[in-house]
C-alpha cells in the first residue's frame, strides 16, 4: 500500500472548497456523474478506432445509497484507471488550478461555482463527503486500484481485486449532509441535472408488467369471466433519456416527436406549443438545440427562466440571460453547447466572446425561422399572432439586428382583422392618410370597446385603425416613428379626426366671432380647468358636441414610463389632463347658447360633459351615481 500527500501547498485545501462551494453543494452529484459518462464516451471512442481492446457492450452508470452505512456510490463502466493515472489524475493533475482557485476566489462565496473549471470536478465530492473512496480497473489489463482520502492532503493508494471494468466512487456522506442519503433527494437531483445524459443511468429498480405475458381470461360454472393479474418483472430504473430530441437531425423527427419532447421537458405543461425552431451548428461553434413558442400573455415577467441550458446533456442552469437575447428568455426549450463552460458564474459568460457569439446566432436563427412560418403559411402566422406578438414586439425594441429582419413578417393587424405587413400598410394607407404636411398619420386604437365611437369617426372617413395592445407598444411606436421616414403614430382618442389628420379643407363654425366668445367663458365658468382644456373646434354637425381626448405625447410618455421608459419620472408625477373639444357646429352647442337661464345653461353643459367622460370610461363612483340619478330626472 502507497501512502503520500497530494501536492498541494494550502494545508487546508478541502475545507475551503467546501466552504465557498456551500451554496452549490448538490452539484458534486452532477459533477460525479459527468465524469463517469466522460469515462465511459472515452472507451466509445478508443474501441471505435481500435485503440482499446475492451468490448464497449451496453454501458451505464449506477447510483446506489447505502443508508445504514452512510454511503453513496457512483459505479460507471467507463475506462477507469491504472495505479499509475489515479495518481496523476487524481492526485495531481486535478490540483493544478487549486492554488489559483484559491488565489481568484477566496474572497468571493457567491461567484464560486467554477469548481469544474479549475479541474477540481472530482474533488467536489468532498463538500458532502468526510472520506471518499475511489476503486477501478482499467481497460488496459493492468490491476485494479483503490485509492482513499478522509479529506486532508493525506491520501492512500493500493491494489484491489476488483475484476470488471470501470470506477465506482463510495461517498462516506459527512453528518451535515445526510440529506443525501435520502432516496427523493437524489432522485430530484438526478432529474434535475442528468436527465439527458448521454449514458444510461440506473437509480434502484422499478416493476412493471411483464411484455412477454398475456393474462388469460378464463369462464366459471355461470359463465362469469376473470382475468389473471398481469405478471410482474424487475427491471433497472433508468431515470434518464440517454438520445434526446435536440440531439437528433431535424429530418429524422416528426411534428409529433417535437410535441413528445416538450412534454418531457415540461410535464405539468397542458397546452401545446405553437411552433418550435430546433437549433444545430458546428461552425464557428457548436451549438444544438430546441426552442418553442408558447402561448404568450401580455405579462412579459412571469414567462422568463423556462430555457434550460445544457453542456453534453448536462444541465447547466434554467438563467440564461446573457446567453440567450433576452428577449427570447420569454420562450421554452433546450440549448446545449460543449463551447459553454460547466462551472462558471453569470459574469463570466457574459463577458465571453464565444457566448456572445451564440447570442447573435440563436437571434438570427429565430428571425429567419419566422419569415419562413410567415412565406409558408400566413394564414397559420396570421392566426397565432396575438400569441406571440410579444416576443417579436420585444425582440424589435430590443435587438437592431432583429428589427430589421422582422420587417418581413411583424404584422399591424387592424381592428377589423387585418393583418398587414408594415410595407403593405404603407402602400394600403399612403394615399387616404397623408396630412397636409406631407407626414403619413398611422392611426391605432388599444382598446375597440373603450375606444369604440372614435374608431368609428375614423372609419368614417375611410381610415384603417391599428388595434395595438401589447404592454410595450408605446415604445415600439417611438421606435418606428425614429427609423421610418415621415411618419407619425396617433391614438384615435388622442384628438378629433380633423386634428389627427389635418387636411387642407377646413370646416366653417356657425357661430360668430362674438357667439364664439361667449361659448368659451360659459364653457370655463363650468368645467373644471385643473381637469380639463377646453378647445372649440369647427366640425361636423353630425360630429358629437363634446369629445374628450387625451394628448398623444403625453399620454404616450405615462404609458412607456409605465413599462420601463426610465427617466420620464416627470411625466408620471404629473396630473391626468385631458382635451374637451366643443364641436361649435352641433346643434346642441347652439340650444345651449340658445337656453336663456344661467341654471339650464350649467345643466345642459354638465350632462354633456358627464357624457363624454363617460364614453372614455371616466365617469366613477359618486360621480356616476349622480350623473345616473340626473339622467332619470330628465326623463321624468
Amino acid at each position: 500500500m502507497a501512502k503520500g500527500s497530494i501536492n498541494v501547498s494550502v494545508e487546508n485545501i478541502f475545507p475551503l472548497i467546501k466552504k465557498f462551494l456551500y451554496s452549490d453543494h448538490e452539484i458534486f452529484l452532477r459533477e460525479l456523474i459527468s465524469n463517469g459518462t466522460d469515462a465511459t464516451l472515452k472507451l466509445k471512442h478508443l474501441t471505435s478506432i481500435g485503440e482499446s481492446k475492451s468490448e464497449y457492450g451496453n454501458p451505464q452508470i449506477e447510483v446506489k445509497i447505502d443508508k445504514e452505512g452512510k454511503k453513496l456510490h457512483i459505479i460507471d463502466q467507463g475506462l477507469g484507471m491504472t495505479a499509475d493515472e489515479v495518481e496523476k489524475y487524481i492526485n495531481q493533475v486535478a490540483f493544478s488550478g487549486a492554488e489559483e482557485f484559491l488565489d481568484k476566489y477566496k474572497d468571493s462565496a457567491k461567484d464560486s461555482g467554477i469548481i469544474g473549471h479549475f479541474g477540481l470536478g472530482f474533488y467536489s465530492a468532498f463538500m458532502v463527503a468526510e472520506k471518499v473512496e475511489l476503486i477501478t480497473k482499467s481497460h488496459k489489463d493492468e490491476p485494479a486500484a483503490h485509492w482513499m482520502c478522509d479529506g486532508s492532503p493525506e491520501f492512500t493508494l493500493e491494489a484491489h481485486d476488483k475484476t470488471d471494468r470501470g470506477t465506482e466512487i463510495i461517498l462516506h456522506i459527512a453528518e451535515d449532509s445526510t440529506e443525501f442519503l435520502e432516496e427523493s433527494r437524489i432522485s430530484e437531483l438526478l432529474t434535475k441535472y442528468n436527465k439527458f445524459m448521454p449514458i444510461p443511468i440506473k437509480f434502484g429498480t422499478k416493476e412493471i408488467n411483464d411484455p412477454e405475458h398475456e393474462p388469460k381470461t378464463t369462464k366459471d360454472e355461470e359463465g362469469k369471466e376473470t382475468t389473471e393479474p398481469h405478471r410482474k418483472i424487475t427491471v433497472d430504473n433508468i431515470i434518464n433519456n440517454p438520445n434526446p430530441a435536440w440531439t437528433k437531425q431535424p429530418a429524422d423527427l416528426e411534428d409529433q416527436n417535437y410535441k413528445d419532447f416538450y412534454r418531457e421537458l415540461y410535464p405539468m405543461q397542458f397546452e401545446e406549443p405553437l411552433f418550435n425552431i430546433h437549433l444545430n451548428v458546428d461552425y464557428p461553434f457548436n451549438l444544438t438545440g430546441i426552442l418553442y413558442f408558447p402561448k404568450m400573455s401580455n405579462d412579459m415577467q412571469i414567462q422568463k427562466d423556462k430555457i434550460q441550458l445544457y453542456q453534453n446533456q448536462v444541465f447547466v442552469t434554467d438563467n440564461v440571460e446573457g446567453i440567450v437575447p433576452e428577449f427570447l428568455t420569454m420562450l421554452r426549450g433546450v440549448i446545449d453547447s460543449p463551447d459553454i463552460p460547466l462551472n462558471v458564474s453569470r459574469s463570466y459568460l457574459q463577458a465571453d466572446g464565444a457566448v456572445k457569439k451564440i447570442s447573435s446566432y440563436i437571434t438570427r436563427k429565430v428571425a429567419d425561422k419566422l419569415k419562413s412560418l410567415f412565406n409558408n403559411n400566413r394564414e397559420d402566422f396570421e392566426a397565432k399572432w396575438n400569441d406571440i406578438k410579444i416576443v417579436i414586439e420585444y425582440g424589435m425594441l430590443s435587438e437592431e439586428k432583429f428589427f430589421e429582419k422582422a420587417d418581413k413578417f411583424a404584422l399591424y393587424p387592424t381592428v377589423d382583422g387585418t393583418y398587414y405587413t408594415y410595407e403593405e400598410l404603407f402602400n394600403k394607407i399612403k394615399a387616404n392618410q397623408t396630412d397636409k404636411d406631407g407626414k403619413l398619420v398611422i392611426l391605432y386604437a388599444s382598446n375597440k370597446d373603450e375606444q369604440h365611437s372614435y374608431i368609428e369617426s375614423a372609419k368614417a372617413k375611410g381610415y384603417e385603425v391599428l388595434l395595438l395592445d401589447s404592454p410595450i407598444v408605446s415604445h415600439l411606436i417611438q421606435k418606428l416613428e425614429g427609423s421610418k421616414e415621415n411618419i407619425t403614430f396617433a391614438r384615435v382618442d388622442g384628438d378629433h379626426i380633423n386634428n389627427l389628420i389635418k387636411k387642407d379643407e377646413t370646416t366653417i363654425s356657425k357661430l360668430d366671432e362674438d357667439q364664439t366668445k361667449a361659448l368659451d367663458e360659459l364653457l370655463k365658468e363650468v368645467i373644471p380647468s385643473e381637469k380639463f382644456m377646453v378647445q372649440l373646434e369647427a366640425m361636423d354637425s353630425d360630429a358629437s358636441p363634446f369629445i374628450i381626448t387625451q394628448p398623444e405625447f403625453m399620454r404616450r410618455m405615462k404609458e412607456m414610463q409605465a413599462t420601463g421608459g426610465g427617466g420620464m419620472n416627470m411625466f408620471g408625477s404629473m396630473p391626468e389632463m385631458h382635451n374637451l373639444v366643443v364641436n361649435t357646429n352641433s346643434k346642441l352647442v347652439s340650444d345651449i347658447l340658445a337656453t336663456e337661464a344661467k341654471e339650464d345653461k350649467e345643466r345642459l353643459i354638465n350632462q354633456s360633459l358627464d357624457l363624454a367622460r363617460l364614453s372614455q370610461g371616466l365617469l366613477k363612483g359618486e360621480e356616476l351615481t349622480n350623473f345616473i340619478k340626473r339622467s332619470y330626472d330628465i326623463l321624468k
